[in-house]
């Protein structure tokens, strides 16, 4: 079984846990004065277990624990620090997936890491373009088809032949 300091280690790859952590102490210290400084080792494994999209259920079922417990123990710590975060202290979290909406916002997602770009650019003007749509009523279909148009960039590479003898 791989230790806890191993789980949900691929959040590191696309978060800066580091800051993270240090915003959430701070949300933790304004929140709860008198509790232990920084965040505890079980704050950060579940920290790091919704930045690598995983729900309160499946980081239970990887620690061994109930979902109940994951999801009062959720509410009672890393929540309540998001929303002291985002300064909205009255208004619920809502689902989990939002954490990561919140938190991307507000910065904390580093850049994906090369192997995940495209020529190390993303294009600031893609057309998108609904082409046809079709609708089958006997079998309730629905055809949607859609052309995304990416404008090229002079720092684009040409393509090379690949047929040519060489």
């Amino acid at each position: 079984m791989a230790s806890k300091e191993d789980l949900f280690a691929e959040a590191a790859k696309h978060w800066d846990l580091e800051r993270l952590y240090q915003a959430f102490a701070e949300a933790k210290r304004q929140i709860s004065p008198r509790s232990r400084r920084g965040l505890t080792e079980t704050e950060k494994l579940y920290l790091r277990g919704l930045l690598s999209g995983c729900s309160p259920a499946e980081i239970a079922r990887q620690l061994f624990q109930s979902s109940k417990s994951a999801e009062v123990y959720l509410c009672k710590t890393l929540y309540q620090y998001v929303k002291k975060l985002a300064d909205v202290p009255n208004e619920p979290v809502g689902n989990w997936r939002n954490i990561c909406d919140r938190l991307q916002e507000a910065g904390y997602k580093t850049q994906s890491s090369p192997e995940f770009k495209i020529n190390n650019s993303v294009p600031t003007e893609a057309l998108v373009k609904i082409v046809n749509i079709g609708f089958d009523s006997n079998t309730g279909t629905i055809d949607i088809n859609i052309r995304v148009s990416i404008p090229s960039t002079s720092e684009t590479p040409k393509t090379e032949d690949l047929d040519k003898d060489g």
